[in-house]
Protein backbone atom coordinates (compact mmCIF):
# COMPACT_ATOMS: atom_id res chain seq x y z
CA UNK A 1 0.00 0.00 0.00
CA UNK A 2 2.85 2.39 0.75
CA UNK A 3 4.29 1.85 -2.72
CA UNK A 4 0.91 2.65 -4.27
CA UNK A 5 0.58 5.76 -2.15
CA UNK A 6 4.10 6.90 -3.15
CA UNK A 7 3.33 6.39 -6.83
CA UNK A 8 0.13 8.40 -6.62
CA UNK A 9 -2.85 8.40 -8.93
CA UNK A 10 -1.08 10.56 -11.51
CA UNK A 11 1.52 7.87 -12.27
CA UNK A 12 1.65 7.80 -16.09
CA UNK A 13 2.63 4.13 -16.06
CA UNK A 14 -0.79 3.29 -14.64
CA UNK A 15 -2.55 4.19 -17.87
CA UNK A 16 0.02 3.74 -20.63
CA UNK A 17 3.42 2.20 -21.19
CA UNK A 18 4.30 4.60 -24.02
CA UNK A 19 4.24 8.39 -23.82
CA UNK A 20 5.03 10.65 -26.77
CA UNK A 21 5.38 14.37 -27.42
CA UNK A 22 6.71 15.63 -30.73
CA UNK A 23 9.63 13.39 -31.70
CA UNK A 24 10.24 12.22 -28.12
CA UNK A 25 9.02 8.76 -27.14
CA UNK A 26 9.27 7.09 -23.72
CA UNK A 27 8.46 3.37 -23.53
CA UNK A 28 8.31 2.20 -19.90
CA UNK A 29 7.89 -1.47 -20.72
CA UNK A 30 10.97 -1.58 -22.93
CA UNK A 31 12.85 0.90 -20.74
CA UNK A 32 13.68 2.98 -23.83
CA UNK A 33 13.62 6.65 -24.66
CA UNK A 34 14.14 7.96 -28.18
CA UNK A 35 14.43 11.44 -29.66
CA UNK A 36 13.63 10.95 -33.33
CA UNK A 37 15.64 7.89 -34.35
CA UNK A 38 18.26 8.34 -31.60
CA UNK A 39 18.04 6.24 -28.45
CA UNK A 40 18.78 8.20 -25.27
CA UNK A 41 19.91 6.32 -22.14
CA UNK A 42 18.01 7.39 -19.02
CA UNK A 43 18.15 6.15 -15.44
CA UNK A 44 14.91 4.88 -13.90
CA UNK A 45 14.55 8.12 -11.94
CA UNK A 46 15.08 10.18 -15.10
CA UNK A 47 12.46 8.04 -16.86
CA UNK A 48 10.01 8.63 -14.01
CA UNK A 49 10.57 12.39 -14.10
CA UNK A 50 10.27 12.55 -17.87
CA UNK A 51 7.12 10.42 -17.70
CA UNK A 52 5.56 12.80 -15.17
CA UNK A 53 6.29 15.74 -17.48
CA UNK A 54 5.18 13.97 -20.67
CA UNK A 55 1.93 12.81 -19.08
CA UNK A 56 1.01 16.49 -18.76
CA UNK A 57 2.88 17.86 -21.78
CA UNK A 58 2.01 21.47 -22.44
CA UNK A 59 0.85 22.04 -18.85
CA UNK A 60 2.80 23.31 -15.87
CA UNK A 61 3.68 20.59 -13.36
CA UNK A 62 4.39 21.91 -9.88
CA UNK A 63 7.81 21.11 -8.47
CA UNK A 64 6.36 19.62 -5.27
CA UNK A 65 4.07 17.38 -7.35
CA UNK A 66 7.10 16.10 -9.26
CA UNK A 67 8.98 15.54 -6.01
CA UNK A 68 6.09 13.56 -4.52
CA UNK A 69 5.38 11.57 -7.68
CA UNK A 70 8.98 10.69 -8.58
CA UNK A 71 10.70 10.48 -5.17
CA UNK A 72 7.71 9.62 -2.99
CA UNK A 73 5.78 11.34 -0.22
CA UNK A 74 8.26 10.14 2.39
CA UNK A 75 11.33 11.68 0.69
CA UNK A 76 13.35 13.61 3.28
CA UNK A 77 16.24 14.81 1.13
CA UNK A 78 16.88 18.16 -0.49
CA UNK A 79 13.92 19.22 -2.67
CA UNK A 80 16.42 20.76 -5.11
CA UNK A 81 16.92 17.21 -6.38
CA UNK A 82 14.14 18.04 -8.87
CA UNK A 83 16.29 20.82 -10.41
CA UNK A 84 19.27 18.49 -10.55
CA UNK A 85 17.35 15.81 -12.45
CA UNK A 86 15.69 18.34 -14.76
CA UNK A 87 19.25 19.43 -15.59
CA UNK A 88 20.20 15.82 -16.37
CA UNK A 89 17.20 15.49 -18.69
CA UNK A 90 18.02 18.75 -20.46
CA UNK A 91 21.62 17.62 -21.04
CA UNK A 92 20.45 14.33 -22.51
CA UNK A 93 17.26 15.30 -24.36
CA UNK A 94 17.63 18.94 -25.33
CA UNK A 95 21.24 20.11 -25.63
CA UNK A 96 22.45 17.45 -28.13
CA UNK A 97 19.41 18.10 -30.33
CA UNK A 98 19.34 21.90 -30.13
CA UNK A 99 16.01 21.87 -28.30
CA UNK A 100 14.49 23.57 -25.26
CA UNK A 101 11.70 21.13 -24.40
CA UNK A 102 11.68 21.45 -20.63
CA UNK A 103 10.74 24.98 -19.62
CA UNK A 104 11.12 26.39 -16.13
CA UNK A 105 8.05 28.25 -14.90
CA UNK A 106 9.64 30.41 -12.25
CA UNK A 107 8.28 29.89 -8.75
CA UNK A 108 5.93 27.12 -9.88
CA UNK A 109 7.52 24.16 -11.66
CA UNK A 110 8.18 22.87 -15.16
CA UNK A 111 6.41 22.45 -18.47
CA UNK A 112 7.28 20.03 -21.26
CA UNK A 113 6.77 22.15 -24.38
CA UNK A 114 5.66 20.25 -27.45
CA UNK A 115 7.67 21.19 -30.53
CA UNK A 116 5.16 20.83 -33.36
CA UNK A 117 7.95 21.02 -35.96
CA UNK A 118 9.37 17.74 -34.63
CA UNK A 119 6.13 15.75 -34.98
Amino acid sequence: LRALARRGAADPRASSTVLEAGDLRLDYRAGRCTRGEVEVALSRREQALLGALLARAGSVVRKDDLLRQVWGAEFNGDPNIVEVYVGYLRKKLDTPFGRHSIETVRGVGYRFAIDERAS
